[in-house]
């Protein structure tokens, strides 16, 4: 793999920086959009509602996804009624919990069963990947976001596990496996040798992959080198 485009896994933009979606939206090696309430907190968002609707206005032809924020099961359901609605290429986002820790599998597979495209995340255990895998309709397209670099996070290696989730997943046919949290530029490889169908990748790193990814390490070792004398120059060091 030379470049982003030999890739065979899906790159999804993960971010809420407007000028910074539209962009990536742009680039044809990325396949999809997904940001989420803390992204646009960052990113200083005020009102949920006019960024998705002002997003949607340009973003109009990948799939982008966008999630609901309350703890209450049936105020989550209207919320992803609300937010489905508000594009074809839209799927709505809920997490496998709300905060208290109470299960969102029966509020899955109403949705589903509604014909909602969902995106359910927040997964990080095989447990909660196979709730998930029994509560999807097999008959609508949806996403099971496994945040491996959380797993990685504590220690652990995420992909056996993610192999064990596209397992668990076979007999989904619409349901698309997503490497979520990713870490380094070196996910998006691990993740593809997996079998995942997608990764959602923040701005900063693809902006790294797009630079770095497929470049040859004798040339990269030499412009590190280069790297070093330049700044030793520029810093007048002297011994």
């Amino acid at each position: 793999m030379k470049s982003l485009n030999d890739l065979t896994i899906q790159l999804y933009a993960d971010g809420a920086d407007k000028a910074g979606i539209l962009d990536l939206y742009s680039k044809p090696y990325i396949k999809g959009l997904t940001t989420n309430p803390s992204l646009m907190k960052k990113a200083g968002i005020k009102d949920y509602e006019a960024f998705a609707r002002d997003i949607l206005q340009s973003v109009t032809t990948k799939p982008i996804s966008l999630e609901v924020f309350t703890d209450d099961l049936a105020e989550m359901k209207r919320q992803a009624l609300k937010i489905s609605a508000w594009g074809k290429n839209v799927y709505t986002k809920i997490p496998i919990t709300n905060s208290r820790g109470d299960s969102c599998l029966p509020l899955i597979k109403e949705l589903g069963q509604q014909g909602v495209k969902l995106n359910i995340t927040a997964l990080l255990t095989l447990k909660q990947v196979a709730g998930v895998a029994e509560a999807l309709n097999p008959a609508v397209p949806s996403v099971v976001s496994v945040f491996a670099g959380r797993i990685a996070d504590t220690g652990v290696d995420p992909m056996p596990m993610m192999r064990a989730c596209g397992a668990l997943l076979h007999h989904q046919p619409k349901a698309e496996l997503l490497w979520a949290s990713t870490r380094e530029v070196l996910n998006i490889v691990q993740a593809q040798e997996c079998g995942c169908a997608i990764i959602t990748v923040p701005h900063d790193i693809l902006a790294k992959a797009a630079k770095m990814f497929g470049l040859d390490l004798t040339e990269l070792s030499l412009d590190t080198v280069k790297m070093f004398a330049k700044d030793a120059a520029d810093a007048g060091y002297k011994l």
